[in-house]
Order: structure tokens, then sequence, then C-alpha cells
């Protein structure tokens, strides 16, 4: 891995929602790749460099979190915006959505990602660099029928992402978001172990199958490193060909 940092120390990123499924993998792949790994998620990391408590929709808490990180490590080079939720079955088609629900999914999914990226960006402009890596949804781009709240939080995510390519470019800071389709982790087992849900799901996508969490790590951990240093505000899409269509 190529050393992004100044003073030749390993870099340090930041996961957030880092304790399981496509986190806990980025994790572990950023710190193969050499960087020293802080996980923020409401449960703890023991796999990570450090390992901090937080609920991302909590402004003082994420500030105390990146605040440990950079005190910790000196520096934060990557952050990964990768907390986020489904909303609950309830969660579905507008008019049937409980209000509760819709403001619980954008808390998180929109909420936590702004909480969080503003919290790092005071340290990254100081660097005169950084990169904040979204994991958005093909959500964001097409919509997922009957999951009204969560398209809309994932269409906001990436436009999120987007807005700081634009507005951070002349910084040293990039930008970019990664869309993943449909991927098997903790929180889609409720649909996936339906075999009727699956079936229907697996049906959409060319390649006939799920994403696992470690291929979508991959798509992360590409864009951390230096060889896509030119790309900012883009959205790299992973979904096994479900757009294609």
């Amino acid at each position: 891995m190529v050393d992004n940092t100044s003073g030749g120390s390993a870099p340090v990123a930041v996961v957030t929602g880092g304790a399981s499924g496509i986190g806990a993998m980025t994790a572990r792949q950023l710190s193969a790749d050499g960087y020293r790994v802080a996980v923020i998620d409401r449960s703890p990391a023991p796999d990570s460099d450090l390992s901090l408590e937080a609920d991302v929709t909590d402004p003082a808490g994420v500030e105390r979190a990146v605040s440990d990180v950079a005190a910790a490590f000196g520096r934060i080079d990557v952050l990964v915006n990768n907390a986020g939720i489904t909303g609950s079955p309830e969660a579905t088609v507008c008019h049937e959505t409980p209000i509760e629900q819709w403001d619980l999914v954008q808390a998180v999914n929109v909420r936590g990602l702004f909480l969080c990226t503003r919290a790092v960006l005071p340290t990254m402009l100081a660097q005169g660099a950084g990169h904040v890596i979204t994991v958005a949804s093909v959500a964001g781009m097409i919509a997922f029928p009957g999951r009204c709240a969560y398209t809309a939080s994932k269409g906001g995510a990436l436009l999120f992402s987007r807005s700081i390519a634009v507005d951070y470019a002349d910084k040293g800071i990039r930008a970019n978001a990664v869309c993943p389709g449909f991927v098997d982790t903790p929180m889609t087992r409720w649909r996936l172990d339906d075999p009727d849900l699956r079936a229907k799901v697996e049906s959409n996508i060319p390649m006939g199958r799920v994403a696992q969490p470690g291929e979508i790590a991959a798509a992360i951990t590409a864009l951390a490193s230096d060889r896509f240093a030119y790309m900012t505000g883009q959205a790299l899409v992973v979904d096994g060909g479900w757009t294609a269509w």
C-alpha cells in the first residue's frame, strides 16, 4: 500500500458501523493494508486498533469519539461512513411507513454521516489531505420498491458525498461513494433467511447471487488507496449487474 501520510507514519482510517458486516470486513482489510484503524460503533470492535462506542446520530458522542481518534493517532486520513440501517419491515411504501421509522432511517443514514464527516473535516483540513468514503447504495440511484425511507436516505447519502467532493477538492480532500447492491449482512438477514424473498432478490441480479461483505469491503479499500488519487465525487457501483438491467 502507498503511504499517503506526511512523515511516513501509517495512515489512519475511521470506520463507522465497523463492528459487523461490511464495516467489520472493511476494518480488517484496511488493517491488512497497513492502516491504523479506529472503529466507531454502538458495539465494541475488539479487532480494531481503537474501538469507540458511540451512536452516529449523537453529536456529542461523535465529536468525542473523533477527538479520541485524533488524540490517539495524531491524524485522520480516511473516514468510511458505513453505519446505516434499512429500517424495520414496517418501513415500506410511503403511506404505510410509521413516522418514527422514517425519522430513524434518516437519522442514521443521513444525519449520522453528516455528523461524522463534519467531525473529521477540521483534522483533514489541518492536514491538507483526506478522503471521505460513504457507503451509499444502488437504492440511491434507482428506487427500491417498498423501501421509501431507505431509498430516500441513500439518495441523500450519494448527493452528500458529491457535495463534500465539490466543496473540499481545493483543500486536498476527496469524497467518493460505494454503492452496493444487496449484501448478505446481519442487517439484511431477515429478508435473506426467507427462501421466497431471497429468490425474489436474486432473480433481479444478473450474477444470480447477493454480495458478501468482503466484496464490498474490497471496493472500499481500493478507493482508499492512492491508486484512485484523481477520483472524487463519484459512485463506485458494486451490484452484480443489478443496475445494468
